[in-house]
């Protein structure tokens, strides 16, 4: 069971904190340790409020900076060694290129291809998490109905699973973690109904087990974890409505999940929220543009991708693995729904020239392939439409698959 559940689980799990690369938003604790003082807690709350901004905003060297601020602020709160692991978790996945909900609809291996991450990002998130986990867990025995211990607890185990599934690519080996992180933040619905930060992990959890056979729904139930679409859905939205540290983090997720759902005007909505509260991220043009593409609102999408584009060709931070790709594909994809061959041929045939994961060249052919057909080039559009179905089918894109499938046989005709 432990494989079926992850492969779905970790797609909305990653989307929770990955999508659109934010920055790593956990609740940070409400209070330190009674040795604190009182000034040294408030400082490191506000450095780690300071540095979640940060991250959301694209500015990660700077997020990890501060979040190291409040650590040396308050060296006994779990909550800043928990984000700083998740901040070097986050800069791990965007040197990869997982920053758009694309990362996150489809079918996932049990063992995801990802390049190997540098030893000592492994080695720093890891001594962090321990740390958190250490402080979190001593909290924890000391008061073993305390709200904020448990949720310290299962954000650390969540973070734990969430890196073994996407950085090293064991899907099934973050079970055990995602299983704890479940059932402490569940205990913590159970002592303080009102803690709704808590609701997110469990209701992302839900909601994947909702996405199973029924078999396998079964099967989770028996492991500890809950079913429930509608029960999960609430429980991410009541995050994303209710003030806390996890809120942004929730509205990442709504727009995985109301993308996955066809909810298409929904996620526009939040992306929306996000864009007013997060300006200097530019990934979030780039989601609109491809929420809006799905949609088949084609001028829409093409304004937040020359919207979007503008800011890309601004901006001298870090760049995600592939990036570049991404905007020409997207705004190439609706050039063609629209008709504008030439401009839409030179962004698609960039995509193919220039660094791009292997999904995304599977759909650039696809493209090509409708921009030959409507020029009349049969023969060069049957070729790219094989071409797209080989590499969409190697790589699980099973929608881009599917499309040049059929484009294919009509074609064929």
């Amino acid at each position: 069971m432990d494989r079926f559940l992850l492969r779905r689980a970790a797609k909305v799990f990653e989307g929770a904190a990955i999508v659109l690369l934010a920055g790593a938003a956990a609740a940070a604790a409400q209070a330190g340790p009674p040795e604190t003082p009182r000034d040294a807690a408030a400082e490191a709350r506000r450095l780690r409020a300071q540095a979640l901004e940060l991250g959301y905003n694209l500015d990660h060297a700077e997020a990890l900076e501060t979040f190291r601020a409040a650590i040396a602020a308050d060296p006994g709160e779990p909550a800043g060694y928990r984000l700083t692991a998740a901040t070097l978790w986050i800069n791990s996945l965007f040197r990869q290129g997982a920053v758009t909900a694309d990362d996150y609809l489809g079918q996932a291996r049990s063992k995801v291809d990802r390049t190997p991450p540098p030893p000592e990002l492994v080695s720093a998130f890891q001594t962090h998490l321990t740390r958190a986990l250490t402080l979190a867990d001593a909290r924890l025995r000391a008061n073993p109905r305390d709200p904020d211990a448990h949720f310290q607890v299962g954000a650390a185990h969540g973070f734990r699973a969430s890196f073994t599934a996407t950085v090293e690519g064991r899907v099934a080996g973050g079970f055990g973690d995602a299983r704890r992180a479940y059932r402490e933040h569940k205990r913590v619905l159970e002592l303080d109904p009102g803690r709704y930060d808590a609701g997110l992990i469990v209701g992302m959890y839900r909601y994947a087990v909702s996405l199973l056979p029924l078999h396998w729904r079964l099967v989770a139930g028996l492991a500890g974890f809950d079913g429930g679409r509608e029960q999960g859905l609430k429980l991410v939205e009541d995050a994303a409505s209710h003030p806390s540290d996890v809120q942004t983090n929730a509205l990442f997720t709504l727009v995985v999940i109301y993308n996955r759902e066809d909810r298409y005007g929904d996620a526009l909505r939040v992306i929306g929220q996000l864009q007013s509260m997060y300006p200097r991220n530019r990934l979030l043009w780039l989601e609109a543009g491809t929420t809006a593409l799905r949609a088949g609102r084609f001028v829409a999408a093409r304004e937040f991708l020359e919207q979007g584009l503008a800011k890309f060709a601004d901006d001298r931070r870090p760049r995600a693995f592939g990036e570049e790709a991404r905007w020409r594909y997207s705004y190439g994809a609706a050039l063609v729904a629209l008709k504008d061959d030439e401009p839409a041929r030179r962004e698609l045939q960039a995509v193919l020239a220039g660094e791009a994961p292997q999904w995304l060249r599977g759909r650039a052919h696809k493209e090509l392939g409708k921009l030959a057909e409507r020029g009349g080039d049969r023969g060069r559009a049957l070729e790219a439409y094989r071409i797209a179905a080989r590499i969409c089918r190697a790589e699980h894109d099973a929608a881009c698959q599917d499309e040049a499938t059929t484009l294919l046989k009509a074609a064929s005709r």
